[in-house]
């Protein structure tokens, strides 16, 4: 991949500094593109996340995108319209990864998994994969935007789940707390701040799903 252009990048706190309400959309009520520019939008983002993996989401600029994908600047700009749109963009792609995952993929995570273990496999799931793109998510919560549609997918997926388990109580109110649990500020406290090991954190997750299902 070519090296992307030594250009002054903004803070990761400003990513989203435009944005009045970030709102991605579950994956199945995403507009429909033709095929050849859904291609090379999904071949933009994907150069976009390896950017962000490489160098950072601060480093991430329209420009970088556009030499590393081999496109001039004008293609990426009118395909997302400025950085803040490519950075939705790219969020939003990479949400749709593990809804993708934890919707239609293998088991444990996927539906061809007892409901039990596939929540339990969420959890990690989700620590995991936000831990990955950590400055994409925590730019967002340090703006305090709420991707309300992702949100209430992860809900009714963590509410089926307990329903199909036979969890007691309420279990919306129950997915809410489970879902609070997974809050990405908190898990980067107790990954960054506190130097927890992601592997009792993911422990504990289970341990509490465990406890939920042993209350049938």
């Amino acid at each position: 991949m070519t090296e992307p252009p030594r250009t002054a990048a903004l803070p990761v706190s400003a990513v989203f500094a435009d944005c009045a309400q970030l709102s991605l959309t579950p994956a199945n009520k995403r507009p429909r593109l033709r095929a050849d520019a859904a291609r090379n939008r999904q071949r933009l983002l994907d150069v976009a996340a390896e950017l962000a993996e490489a160098h950072g989401i601060a480093n991430v600029t329209m420009e970088a995108v556009a030499v590393a994908a081999g496109v001039g600047k004008g293609t990426v700009f009118r395909r997302f319209g400025d950085r803040t749109g490519l950075m939705l963009s790219l969020l939003d792609h990479i949400e749709q990864q593990l809804q993708a995952a934890f919707l239609t993929g293998p088991p444990p995570l996927g539906p061809d998994a007892p409901p039990l273990e596939r929540l339990r496999a969420f959890g990690p799931a989700v620590i995991r994969h936000e831990d990955a793109h950590r400055d994409l998510y925590m730019a967002v919560r340090r703006q305090n935007q709420r991707f309300e549609p992702s949100y209430q997918l992860r809900l009714t997926h963590v509410t089926l789940l307990l329903r199909q388990m036979g969890a007691p109580g309420d279990v919306e109110l129950t997915g809410h707390t489970l879902q609070a649990f997974l809050d990405t500020m908190l898990i980067q406290h107790l990954l960054r701040t506190r130097g927890m090991p992601v592997e009792r954190l993911e422990a504990g997750w289970c341990g509490l799903v465990d406890r939920l299902a042993t209350q049938r």
